[in-house]
């Protein structure tokens, strides 16, 4: 191991990033660098600390040899009794790897295909590097433990045993190798969805006459005016459901069966709006399995009432699930209220009204009831806490102060809970000698 320094100018000033990097010799001879440590930019005394900590031994030399690591600019004292000496023989070297995991991941790749699929799609590049390899690699990695390409890197493929079942060495986990096999794999979208879709029928016996249709997004903690994000079409600004409007980010739309089998994605615009995405996704679905009479589920803020009525008109009809607007369930409330309860299973009953050639459905869960009450007895103390800590305290709190922490406690507590309660204010003018204005 040795340590790689990084130099990089920022405003105007060198500075310089220092990484602990471990050579790997692998396939053909070749040396490719796996990143041990990440130490940051190190001033002169750290780097005198380093030199203090670590000490190199030689067998051929009976005293230890203390070297510096860093290139000095500037030589600090070194203080020879604060040298660290090791005792090798009490030294062990251990090297635990998971192998059950990394061998049902094998097993499931080949079940589904995948190896045959891939190999004539995924060739072997001119330096001889296993493209198949890596991309099987990465798969077991996203199902066994989920992280990013970086972790593999330097962490997981080591503690696998990914290297013996696939006869490779480490230079498939190099960083830069995994990041290029994504960049590969996009062109072979459909077909790959076409393959699964049809692995999933003769394994599973899936059916795709129910699709759930729904849209996320991700954000980038990234310069929005330097680097690929100012010129990326897909970054941009738009309604964050992390609460994280200040930063750049995608849309990816997704479909998928009530069985979760995926169908197809698509990564859109940050910008993108719900409302915008559900036409384009009908007309790929009617290309790719044909016209059929299916059922979308679907949020209430997607589909647009052109867009419902096209799917209405279309021939045969598509049918849809969606949530009711407000109006609408007011327009039908008396309608509703006439119908009887119909226990569809334990703890489900719904409602049942056709009007304005919509069927519309009220349903009740006793689980739903009982978890929204529990959520709501919980605000409930939590608010009346707060009241009571107001109330208490034994400051005297100006008026503005006492609204302005009503306000905070409404907020935290929801519209709903804050009207269970009735709250008063004393007035704003008291009496010489009394405290000033507080909840009774």
């Amino acid at each position: 191991m040795f340590l790689k320094c990084n130099r990089r100018i920022k405003d105007g000033k060198a500075h310089h990033y220092w990484n602990i990097v471990e050579n790997k010799r692998v396939r053909g001879g070749r040396v490719v660098q796996r990143q041990v440590l990440y130490l940051g930019e190190i001033n002169d005394s750290q780097q005198a600390a380093w030199r203090k900590s670590i000490e190199v031994l030689d067998e051929g030399n009976a005293r230890p040899t203390q070297i510096a690591l860093f290139p000095e600019e500037r030589a600090p004292p070194i203080d020879d009794e604060s040298v660290v000496q090791i005792r090798l023989k009490d030294l062990t070297i251990e090297r635990p790897r998971q192998w059950g995991a990394c061998w049902l991941a094998c097993l499931l790749y080949e079940q589904l295909g995948l190896d045959g699929f891939w190999q004539t799609r995924l060739p072997d590049s001119r330096e001889g590097t296993r493209w198949t390899h890596v991309l099987q690699t990465l798969v077991a990695y996203r199902l066994i433990s989920p992280g990013s390409e970086w972790r593999l890197h330097r962490e997981w493929f080591e503690r696998s045993a990914m290297a013996d079942l696939l006869g490779e060495d480490f230079s498939i986990a190099e960083k830069n190798t995994l990041y290029r096999c994504h960049d590969r794999l996009l062109p072979h979208k459909k077909a790959l969805f076409a393959h699964l879709t049809q692995k999933w029928t003769d394994l599973f016996n899936a059916r795709y006459d129910v699709l759930l249709y729904d849209l996320t997004s991700t954000y980038f903690e990234s310069d929005p005016n330097n680097g690929p994000a100012a010129s990326s079409p897909l970054r941009q600004f738009g309604y964050s459901r992390d609460k994280r409007p200040d930063c750049l980010q995608v849309v990816i739309a997704l479909i998928v069966t009530p069985e979760g089998f995926p169908l197809a994605y698509e990564v859109l615009p940050g910008n993108t709006s719900d409302k915008t995405t559900l036409r384009d996704f009908l007309a790929r679905i009617e290309e790719a399995y044909g016209k059929a009479n299916r059922v979308w589920v679907m949020d209430r803020g997607i589909p647009t009432e052109e867009v419902l009525e096209q799917m209405r008109q279309s021939d045969p009809p598509v049918s849809y699930l969606v949530g009711a607007p407000r109006a609408t369930l007011i327009k039908h409330e008396q309608g509703l209220l006439d119908k009887e309860w119909k226990n569809l299973r334990p703890g489900i009953d719904v409602k049942l009204l056709c009007a304005d050639c919509e069927t519309y459905v009220l349903a009740r869960s006793a689980d739903r009831h009982l978890k929204e009450k529990s959520m709501r007895l919980r605000r409930l103390r939590a608010l009346v806490k707060t009241l009571k800590t107001l109330r208490d305290s034994k400051r005297h709190y100006k008026r503005d102060t006492i609204l302005i922490k009503l306000g905070e406690a409404k907020k935290a507590a929801g519209p709903k809970v804050w009207a269970l309660l009735e709250i008063e204010i004393a007035p704003a003018k008291t009496l010489p000698g009394q405290p000033p204005a507080h909840i009774p």
